[in-house]
């Protein structure tokens, strides 16, 4: 009797998610965004320690690698089925490389700047290595990792180079390696003979990619909560002990408010309804780094309103506590006109605002600084809420 031939084994797919799956972040996801939680404060206290455009210079460039390691994978993980155990191990990977970047931060310009540029190029190019074979039955996916692998290549050398020189050396060598990253992905990737990524190649998930900017927003506002917590200064007298808490926690709770206000809220849908939704891709990592960085320095302007001494504001401590302000601002108008294609007149407003009032309270103790800062803040709020009282719920309406 013949014996039947066996079927073949089923191919097994590559990981890329499927269109029908959930599209919900996974707790593993949320598990890996714990390592920021810690990059984000030691960069803030990075800028208090230093108070000088050379230490902002150094604090930006740490934050903006930081930002790349978590903008990247988030993208990898809303192109990839994250359930899937390479994907899974490939998380778990990029986090155990983020915590060791983190380690570095506090001497990243000194000592240990091989270990934060190393592990951010091993990061960046072990997670192309890594996705190239499993995806090798998709060819079009394939070339797609190849190109980003090649940027990545190319921005290794003077992030390898910066880490051998010092001082402004380093930080020149470093931002040159940054402009390659950030300017690769803004192009599509572009590499002789393959060419840029295709639009068609860079789809986005909706629902995903918007709850992951919003997650890593709280994240960041995470950073202020825990300046709050642990820099409350017994040394001050009682009332001023409470006076500075409170202005320093309601000023957060107006960032998270500004934030979720309409923009916020109507981000996935945003997305969903855009007739480009790709086009988010170009811009949400650079305008929620710019909402980023705002936190972050008003984070450390905390750190001095609580820490502060009686007498006259600092011009340095005036630029950290009013500048934390009007760079999440500055972000905030640019996320708004990603959402509904404006800017409302009470950005500008407030950013003029905080412009007007610095030159009076340079004369007065940080916590009218920060105080000012945080009225101006309300006012924005104010108007925002004032702009949707009564009204429909308004349809966004993102550029073409």
């Amino acid at each position: 009797m013949p014996t039947a031939t066996p079927e073949p084994a089923p191919r097994r797919r590559a990981p890329v998610r499927d269109p029908e799956a959930p599209r919900r972040v996974t707790l593993l996801e949320l598990f890996f965004d714990l390592v920021y939680v810690v990059a984000l404060a030691l960069i803030s206290h990075n800028l208090v320690n230093g108070l000088d455009w050379f230490t902002a210079g150094q604090s930006l460039i740490l934050l903006a690698a930081v930002w790349w390691t978590w903008a990247i994978t988030t993208l990898v993980t809303d192109m990839y089925d994250p359930e899937r155990t390479e994907i899974k191990v490939l998380i778990a990977a990029v986090m155990f490389g983020a915590l060791l970047m983190t380690t570095a931060i506090p001497d990243a310009f000194e000592t240990r700047g091989i270990i934060f540029a190393g592990t951010y190029v091993a990061i960046h190019l072990g997670r192309g290595f890594f996705l190239m074979p499993i995806v090798r039955r998709e060819p079009q996916t394939q070339k797609r990792a190849a190109r980003i692998v090649i940027w990545f290549a190319i921005s290794a050398v003077p992030w390898i180079i910066g880490a051998y020189v010092g001082g402004n050396a380093r930080m020149v060598c470093w931002a040159i390696a940054l402009a390659i990253d950030y300017g690769g992905f803004r192009l599509a990737y572009p590499v002789p003979r393959l060419g840029a990524v295709p639009d068609a190649k860079r789809n986005v998930t909706a629902e995903h990619l918007s709850e992951r900017y919003q997650q890593f927003f709280i994240i960041a506002l995470g950073d202020c909560i825990l300046t709050i917590g642990t820099l409350f200064n017994l040394a001050h007298s009682e009332l001023k002990n409470i006076a500075s808490f409170g202005i320093v926690f309601v000023t957060t709770l107006l960032l998270w408010r500004i934030y979720v206000h309409k923009s916020g809220e109507l981000l996935p849908v945003a997305i969903a309804t855009s007739r480009a939704p790709r086009k988010f891709l170009n811009t949400a990592p650079y305008t929620h780094l710019l909402m980023v960085a705002g936190v972050v320095t008003t984070a450390a302007g905390f750190d001095l309103v609580l820490h502060g001494h009686e007498g006259r504001t600092p011009p340095a401590w005036l630029a950290v506590i009013l500048g934390g302000p009007a760079l999440f601002l500055a972000g905030r108008a640019a996320f708004e006109y990603e959402v509904f294609s404006r800017v409302s007149y009470s950005r500008p407003g407030a950013l003029l605002a905080l412009l007007t009032i610095a030159p009076l309270l340079i004369f007065l103790p940080p916590v009218f600084s920060s105080l000012g800062a945080m009225l101006v803040l309300a006012g924005v709020a104010v108007a925002d809420a004032r702009r949707s009282w009564g009204r429909p719920p308004e349809a966004p309406l993102p550029p073409h």
